[in-house]
């Protein structure tokens, strides 16, 4: 990220304010009342274990309602044709808790699996992972940690990752400290009338291609919805995704997030200002339309580049660090009485530099990077970046131009270079009805 920012006592004068509204930021942890329900017996949940270590094609694993605390992960590997049902996400819940080996609770390889009406709680990793999938559908599955300190939760909730044909349906993510719902290095997928709460990032498509984002509800995360190509990964660019007819609102949960030291990437998702809705990474063949953006108190929709991270910039396979083919049209943005956030340095440059005074939300932010081997000049739009609202004369757009760093920093509203048009191309027919 940018670093060493020094704007004078108004700079000061804001940090002081966002601390003293840091109050009001949400880290309530919401937790079913487990009480009154039935309690699995010892044998119960043998039984449960014995169904997944044996489970055949083209069979259903049936959970009834109850209360599973397990000690063990639930594992089902190359296994095709199969139907894990529970009782329903309040009447059947999985607690990984007690978990003392492996990741995640629940892991499924295999081939036209469906997975619906039941809860995870608690795994020491991702909360449910699917894997090397063609056909995955999660239908009525929720997945959320129980805990006080949020740092220590698991990774991702719900996580289809190198996974083809993926439907995740009325699923429900709480308290991961990365990723809620988190479709990785995938092809073809539907994403839809889902609910995401309390993680760093709700929802996220990540290194993936032809996906579909709609009737989703996202609030009380740190950042709404994400979509990201990251460099050194086996799919490189994914792209064509579209993200609306969702309600992105109120994302001003603190970023709990602990930084991954191995690796020389780190984890971006600790750099995401809280008060984020929408958050575009080296992003390919994007379209953000007919969404209700509204009390995200940093930015609506920022559109980076992988420049803005100031890790390492590998081109290996084919992948591009810009965004580019990014289309937003249409959307309802409402911005809050609240200072962007302070605590990441884009939210510092977001607040003390835009280009329509000192703590002012965003609608639209694009960071400016691009590709001088296609133009000289950014007028041209030579990343082919395009908004089209209806709004357009009250809408706070900026773009920043951070080519030669803070010192030569200079922030734009102009935004008649980038009203042009750029609709997406995807084709999920053949899933989004199941």
């Amino acid at each position: 990220m940018i670093k060493q920012f020094s704007f004078s006592n108004v700079l000061a004068l804001l940090v002081l304010l966002a601390l003293l509204a840091s109050c009001n930021r949400s880290s309530k942890v919401e937790v079913k009342d487990t009480s009154g329900m039935h309690q699995a017996t010892e044998a119960e949940i043998e039984k449960l274990v014995e169904q997944f270590i044996l489970a055949e094609p083209g069979s259903t694993i049936k959970i009834p309602a109850g209360y599973f605390e397990l000690s063990t992960q639930l594992l089902i590997n190359k296994v095709n044709d199969l139907t894990i049902k529970g009782a329903g996400m309040e009447e059947t819940i999985l607690s990984f808790k007690n978990l003392r080996a492996g990741g995640e609770g629940m892991k499924v390889i295999g081939d036209n699996i469906l997975l619906e009406d039941f809860s995870v709680h608690d795994a020491p990793g991702d909360g449910l992972k699917t894997q090397h999938c063609n056909g995955i559908t999660m239908r009525r599955v929720n997945a959320t940690w129980t805990n006080g300190d949020k740092s220590k939760n698991g990774t991702y909730a719900l996580y289809p990752v190198q996974c083809t044909n993926v439907v995740m349906d009325q699923c429900t993510a709480s308290h991961s400290r990365d990723a809620g719902i988190y479709v990785g290095q995938s092809k073809n997928i539907v994403v839809k009338n889902c609910t995401a709460f309390g993680n760093v990032a709700g929802i996220e498509i990540e290194n993936s291609s032809n996906a579909e984002v709609y009737n989703n509800k996202v609030y009380d995360n740190a950042g709404g919805v994400l979509v990201f190509n990251l460099p050194r990964l086996p799919m490189a660019d994914g792209e064509r995704t579209k993200v609306y007819n969702n309600e992105i609102i109120n994302n001003n949960h603190i970023n709990f997030a602990v930084p991954i030291s191995e690796g020389p990437n780190g984890n971006t998702v600790t750099m995401i200002p809280p008060g984020s809705g929408v958050i575009l990474l080296a992003a390919k063949n994007v379209e953000i339309y007919n969404n209700k953006i509204e009390g995200n108190k940093t930015v609506g929709v920022a559109i980076a580049n992988y420049h803005i991270t100031e890790f390492p910039i590998d081109t290996e396979n084919g992948w591009s660090p810009y965004s580019r083919d990014i289309y937003i049209h249409d959307n309802e943005f409402k911005r809050p009485l609240a200072l962007p956030d302070m605590s990441k340095d884009l939210g510092k440059l977001i607040a003390a530099k835009n280009a329509h005074g000192v703590g002012k939300t965003q609608d639209i932010l694009y960071d400016g990077f691009f590709d001088d081997n296609i133009s000289k000049d950014i007028s041209t739009n030579p990343m082919n970046i395009c908004v089209k609202e209806e709004e357009a004369a009250d809408l706070l757009f900026t773009r920043f131009d951070l080519r030669n760093g803070l010192d030569g920093l200079k922030a734009y509203k102009d935004l008649s270079p980038f009203t042009c048009e750029h609709p997406v191309q995807t084709d999920v027919k053949a899933i989004s009805s199941l």
